[in-house]
């Protein structure tokens, strides 16, 4: 810390999920902080790292929210959301085509699609964007994004000529594709693929093997699953030639059930880092100056969170500019070497205050102001050392993640 007299503050945490969502946990520790040090100036900038809350942390951070009535995954309406500043677009998958949206819950492997999402990214440059990042994570569906890429007006079609149903069940009975309804205002929009996941689409570590399963695909809706995607590359490959091979390859083609090799082969999307670009949209870096600490976080610190999660990637951001950050989590499941490696000064886990993992959830608000009050205190006296809290229990089923 530079000095006890340190006076601003850069809260940006990402969303604890299932209890708060990210601009919830910045008000929460906000009221913390001011509660012990009434005259300290404080910036909230919520952040998320592509999938779920990205549209609320961009609308937090100063886009407005565009309401539209989408396809969800299987066929059903939903109510769904994009942002928008400028010129510029969030729309995040999991809006429109994710778990959550769902009828019940039930999971469909075979038959959940990504319709909705394109109909958001059309929605989108009907009010004038010209780049549109495309937040995943958390998809219902193994599709290869022949669902968004239809809404956008691209036709899948049978040997018969007949248009394939949704989902990636139907991939395998794919004849041809026909891109020259393609939406024409994508020819002058740049879309960016904010996501993480560097799979390929298909073989071991592809979109239907290795995410399959989380959707519920058993042993052979895997197999017919990744039949069909493999298919869908060799169909794409008549018009699009070696590139729908190479994006088939390319790191990150596998991301949210094959969506991200959609946006890679037919769209020209680039690919980048979730947190990074979600950064770079938000303003972190104007937000950062003068600034004497940055607090971050989410519900479960953990080795996920080391590889591109959204608090490592403001960890990492305020480092090059040598500012510390601190880490309010649900629990804590890093050593005080992987927190000190990976850019944080100190981590408070709500477990500390309350060992409960339901009790925790459940009164995450409360929690959060207790720790603000302590930040505020650690601050003051010029952030001890002693503050990083030894490793808790590992992430399960009921935590914040």
């Amino acid at each position: 810390m530079n000095s006890p007299g340190a006076r601003r503050v850069l809260i940006a945490p990402d969303k604890f999920k299932g209890s708060a969502t990210a601009a919830e946990v910045a008000e929460h520790v906000a009221a913390g902080l001011r509660r012990v040090a009434p005259d300290l100036e404080l910036r909230l900038l919520p952040v998320a790292d592509g999938g779920e809350g990205t549209v609320d942390a961009a609308v937090a951070g100063g886009f407005s929210r565009h309401r539209s009535a989408v396809t969800g995954p299987v066929g059903n309406r939903v109510q769904a959301a994009f942002a928008l500043r400028g010129e510029t677009a969030i729309v995040e998958m999991a809006e429109a085509s994710g778990l959550r949206q769902l009828p019940d819950g039930r999971l469909a492997p075979l038959d959940a699609g990504t319709f909705g999402t394109g109909e958001l990214m059309r929605a989108a440059l009907g009010a004038g964007a010209k780049t549109i990042v495309l937040g995943v994570g958390g998809s219902a569906s193994t599709d290869g994004g022949t669902g968004m890429l239809a809404a956008l007006g691209a036709r899948f079609l049978d040997a018969d000529g007949r248009e394939l149903p949704g989902g990636g069940g139907s991939l395998a009975r794919l004849a041809s594709a026909d891109l020259s309804g393609l939406d024409s205002r994508l020819a002058a929009a740049r879309v960016v693929l904010a996501s993480d996941v560097d799979n390929p689409l298909l073989g071991e570590h592809g979109a239907a093997a290795v995410y399959g399963p989380q959707k519920g695909a058993g042993p052979q809706e895997v197999a017919a699953l990744e039949a069909g995607l493999a298919n869908l590359v060799k169909v794409l490959s008549q018009s699009l030639g070696e590139a729908a091979q190479q994006a088939a390859r390319a790191p990150g083609s596998g991301a949210a059930g094959g969506i991200g090799f959609g946006a890679l082969a037919v769209l020209g999307a680039t690919r980048e880092s979730g947190i990074e670009v979600l950064l770079d949209v938000l303003g972190f870096d104007a937000a950062l100056e003068n600034a004497s600490l940055v607090i971050t976080g989410e519900g479960c610190l953990d080795r996920q969170t080391l590889h591109g999660k959204a608090p490592a990637g403001v960890a990492h951001a305020a480092r090059r500019r040598g500012v510390p950050v601190a880490a309010v989590c649900g629990r804590l499941d890093l050593a005080a070497q992987q927190l000190a490696e990976a850019g944080f000064a100190a981590a408070y886990p709500l477990t500390a205050l309350e060992p409960d993992p339901a009790r925790s959830i459940v009164n995450a608000a409360q929690l959060l102001e207790r720790v603000g009050a302590q930040l505020a205190t650690d601050l003051l006296s010029d952030f001890p050392s002693s503050s990083t809290v030894p490793p808790e229990t590992r992430c399960d089923g009921r935590s914040h993640s």
